[in-house]
């Protein structure tokens, strides 16, 4: 009874004083909830969580592959019932821009799109009045008031709309025309308010009860002038303020998807203030819930749906291991041995449980790398199920507390101390070997670096050539090729959507100049970078700007495992905050293990051990057979004194030649492949990439 005490008493708050509990309400976040155990975990899979991560989208779709449910978090009753397969949206109202209405389909289809290429992503809503149907087409949601005006402005000047047609603010503050007992009586109200030129909307407020609301205003004197034109327009019409102390969802008809013909789908948009709304299926194990947006992904678990920073948070939220399985499958291949997966769902489990439940406002992980990677069922395997259950509850612990459980893909035969990577020390990262590395580049093919008779080098791959079994006069062998139009590459790798630097056909030769491996996750070459690429790259990542051109680029220090920990330019000091940085800074390098070579230079070691440097620039004194002679500029080709050679042109540019991938710290996913390969358990492996810990179960 003092519940209903209470409540009768906010229905009777005045409209100024609701207006503004309202908008403090629309600007701030949802209540966040976090998982009781340590069993579940929370994924966002959209939040605006700020500097931290951003991924957002004005509406979600879902589909489930059983009969589901959408109701307030926490409410027992089911407000919202769908059946298998059936297709429904979901938003959160709150600020948004009324852009236009129009019953020419075709020219709501053309505005969507335009605003499509926009940071205004449109929607558009069908709706029935006086037998005809209209499409209003919506943008948002905004963060308050003045943002949505903004909005407003821009998507007007995007459309080419002003006067009476201008797109319009909207604050999702509601009066009520009343309760109903059904959808029908209620629309039939909601028409009848429309026919006088003015918005509504029915709306659930609870399982199986409907009510009319009008206005979607931003201020309460919008309000108030709302209700003086019903009032004087629609007889018997009772307005009273909406209760948008609790949550309620707006029922539309939402004909976005299809920009080619309108085909309706359930809208469904979450109001009121702190408003959560749970998305579930059956929960058995062969149900999955699909999120388009997410490329079509199918989810294990429930779906939470909730406002952060104006904007809607989608979180999936599901079983601890079952999780795993898709994450584990995400990070390795679910061919690998069952040790190397039992060891990464160990340092997975160990992860997700130390970053807690609101390192993302309403959750601890993100769906992408910045986390770990989750996509869903689509990556579980049996194999990965498996290494999960068998080692469920099992985690990794230092002195009793929960370490963090980072891993990388390769360690590039290294792995990284942590002041290599963060500066501070940690003891449990430390420099180890991890020989078992170069298990990725285990059967992958040999690439020939060669040198074309139109002076640009590039890489064959090795089966697409013979040699032809003669040598220039500097003793550097000859290839042809076996097959025309054989693709000479920039780097030694095939890059889909990369176009070749050249073609050769069989009786084309080029000179070799050395033979390398195939760059992959142990060994790699990167390049060439020029001065304007590096000093375009740097920007923002050092505390001082960098002098243009880049004329020197050189590894200053190394720390433990050959990690480069300072990286000069020109003499300067690259100061990035902390060293793993450089790989960003540096053109988005695999790793900070790599040695640095520039195109255009070279060093001679002279007699008394004493250095000069030399360039392929017009004017260069070089000695050869016929005696000291000055080059005329182009590539030149050198030859060390072990007859390893290279080219050295007059582009000025940077080659990086380096291993791994990732920043090294931890578990090494290739290294650990091979380690299982040699018979170590999953034990074995774990206590040697992660120092002085132990591994329990939960």
């Amino acid at each position: 009874m003092e519940q209903s005490r209470n409540k009768s008493k906010l229905l009777t708050i005045g409209k100024g004083l609701l207006a503004g509990v309202l908008l403090l309400g629309m600007m701030q976040s949802s209540a966040y909830a976090a998982p009781t155990t340590t069993d579940t975990v929370r994924v966002a899979l959209f939040v605006d969580a700020g500097s931290t991560y951003k991924s957002t989208v004005p509406a979600v779709t879902f589909i489930s592959t059983s009969a589901w449910t959408a109701s307030p978090k926490g409410d027992a009753g089911s407000w919202v019932k769908l059946a298998a397969g059936e297709k429904a949206r979901f938003s959160m109202d709150g600020f948004k821009v009324k852009v236009m209405e129009t019953a020419d389909w075709k020219k709501a289809s053309d505005s969507a799109k335009k605003l499509q290429s926009t940071a205004d992503k449109p929607l558009i809503f069908a709706v029935s009045q006086s037998g005809t149907t209209l499409y209003q087409i919506y943008s948002g949601p905004y963060v308050s008031a003045s943002e949505a005006q903004k909005a407003a402005a821009r998507t007007g000047q995007a459309l080419g709309l002003s006067g009476a047609a201008a797109p319009e603010a909207k604050g999702g503050l509601y009066l009520s025309a009343g309760t109903f007992a059904n959808q029908q009586e209620a629309d039939q109200i909601r028409e009848r308010i429309a026919s006088q030129g003015t918005d509504a909307v029915v709306v659930l407020s609870g399982p199986s009860k409907y009510e009319v609301w009008v206005g979607d205003a931003t201020t309460s004197e919008e309000l108030d002038q709302v209700e003086s034109q019903l009032t004087a327009s629609v007889p018997g019409l009772s307005l009273q303020p909406a209760n948008q102390t609790r949550a309620s969802v707006i029922l539309r008809s939402d004909v976005t998807l299809n920009l080619s013909s309108p085909s309706p789908v359930k809208h469904f948009s979450v109001n009121g203030n702190g408003a959560v709304l749970w998305i579930q299926g059956n929960d058995s194990d062969s149900d999955s819930i699909q999120l388009v947006e997410r490329s079509s992904r199918k989810y294990r678990g429930g779906f939470e749906l909730s406002r952060v920073n104006g904007q809607l948070a989608v979180v999936n939220e599901l079983p601890l291991d079952k999780y795993l399985y898709s994450v584990v499958g995400g990070e390795v291949y679910s061919s690998w041995p069952q040790e190397a997966l039992k060891a990464q769902a160990v340092a997975a489990r160990t992860y997700a449980l130390y970053q807690g439940a609101t390192k993302f406002k309403v959750a601890g992980l993100v769906d992408t790398t910045l986390s770990q990677a989750y996509n869903g069922v689509e990556k579980e395997a049996a194999s990965i199920i498996k290494a999960v259950d068998s080692t469920s509850g099992e985690v990794l612990k230092s002195n009793g507390k929960l370490i963090e459980g980072l891993f990388s893909s390769n360690s590039g035969g290294m792995a990284a101390d942590s002041t290599e990577v963060w500066k501070n020390t940690d003891a449990t990262y430390q420099a180890v070997k991890s020989d078992e590395d170069k298990a990725a580049q285990a059967g992958l093919k040999m690439w020939y670096h060669v040198l074309l008779a139109n002076g640009k080098t590039g890489y064959i791959r090795e089966d697409n050539t013979k040699l032809t079994g003669t040598k220039n006069p500097a003793g550097l062998p000859y290839l042809t090729v076996t097959a025309n139009d054989t693709n000479v590459r920039a780097l030694p790798v095939v890059q889909s959507g990369e176009t070749p630097i050249a073609k050769m056909n069989p009786g084309d030769q080029a000179i070799v100049l050395e033979k390398v491996d195939q760059s992959n996750e142990y060994a790699w070459i990167k390049g060439p970078f020029t001065s304007d690429q590096l000093i375009q790259s740097l920007k923002g990542k050092t505390t001082t700007s960098v002098s243009s051109p880049i004329l020197s680029l050189e590894v200053a220090q190394r720390g433990p495992s050959g990690r480069a920990i300072q990286v000069k330019a020109n003499g300067q000091v690259l100061d990035v905050k902390y060293p793993d940085l450089y790989r960003s800074a540096l053109g988005s390098l695999p790793s900070t293990l790599f040695d640095i070579t520039a195109t255009g230079r070279y060093t001679v070691l002279g007699a008394g051990n004493q250095t000069g440097t030399g360039t392929a620039q017009a004017g260069t004194k070089v000695i050869s057979a016929s005696g000291t002679q000055s080059i005329s500029g182009g590539d030149m080709v050198v030859l060390s004194g072990s007859n390893e050679a290279r080219v050295i042109d007059d582009s000025n540019a940077f080659m990086f030649t380096g291993r791994g991938n990732g920043h090294g710290i931890g578990l090494s996913q290739w290294g650990a492949k091979g380690m299982a390969e040699e018979g170590k358990d999953y034990k074995t492996i774990l206590q040697h990439y992660y120092q002085n810990v132990t591994i329990t179960k939960e």
